[in-house]
């Protein structure tokens, strides 16, 4: 059962009904998907015994292909960004971070299972961890206990069609197919039908930059910024004092 203890870091809300991309994407019919099952509502971040438990809210649960989670329908991807540096692109989504925004953990899961990748201090490229995530239900959300250390983060949240007939599990977008295809005006877009993104999701679609939520800036970006301002500042006082005594 979920620990009611678990002390609450964030909550961000998403809005419903957006499972289609930019707002172009068509669903497939076969099989027939709950547009529901796809809409990201909520990211919820809890600190749990000293490690993250994330918990991403969703508009209903299906289970087309009977997975033993209990849920099938789509392929969540989350991406975390613990402090400066990592990598940019967002696994093969299609989607980049913002300059200097780059994550540091990757969680992929879908009803069948889930991995976890870290991205080393001063490496770009991420390397997986076989470490287990705890996976679970409840009613219309998933769950994930994680090993990562609690703390005041970024976050990149996608949610794709999954299919168990694709190489990496998840439905691309194309201009052609039938019933069992994801309809895009063009082909190689991003992947995912939905994301919990901190600014205009068509935006994030034409551009492929995916912005986070959460922290969005590093401390030690603000601080030089701070530094910065001071130093302006002190160079300001001592112009000023030299005008002052060129007067005199």
């Amino acid at each position: 059962m979920l620990s009611l203890l678990a002390a609450a870091l964030l909550t961000i809300p998403d809005a419903a009904g957006d499972t289609r991309g930019d707002g172009s994407y068509t669903l497939p019919t076969r099989p027939a998907l709950s547009a529901g099952a796809l809409d990201l509502r909520e990211l919820k971040v809890e600190n749990q015994g000293g490690k993250l438990r994330l918990t991403i809210g969703l508009g209903a649960v299906q289970n087309p292909w009977n997975a033993p989670l209990g849920y099938s329908a789509g392929v969540i991807d989350i991406f975390v960004k613990s402090r400066l540096g990592g990598a940019t692109a967002l696994a093969k989504l299609g989607f980049v971070t913002p300059p200097q925004q780059g994550w540091q953990y990757h969680l992929h899961l879908n009803g069948f299972g889930s991995s976890l990748e870290f991205v080393p201090d001063g490496q770009t490229a991420p390397q997986p961890r076989n470490t287990p995530l705890t996976v679970q239900l409840s009613g219309s959300a998933v769950v994930i206990d994680t090993p990562i250390p609690a703390g005041q983060y970024s976050y990149w949240v996608t949610n794709s069609v999954y299919s168990p007939f694709t190489p990496d599990g998840m439905l691309h977008p194309g201009t052609g197919g039938g019933s069992a295809s994801l309809i895009a005006p063009r082909n190689n877009g991003p992947i995912p039908v939905d994301v919990i993104s901190g600014g205009d999701q068509a935006r994030a679609y034409a551009t492929g930059v995916l912005q986070p939520v959460g922290r969005a800036r590093d401390r030690r970006a603000l601080l030089l910024l701070g530094l910065a301002a001071a130093g302006l500042l002190l160079g300001l006082i001592a112009t000023v004092r030299v005008w002052r005594k060129s007067r005199v």
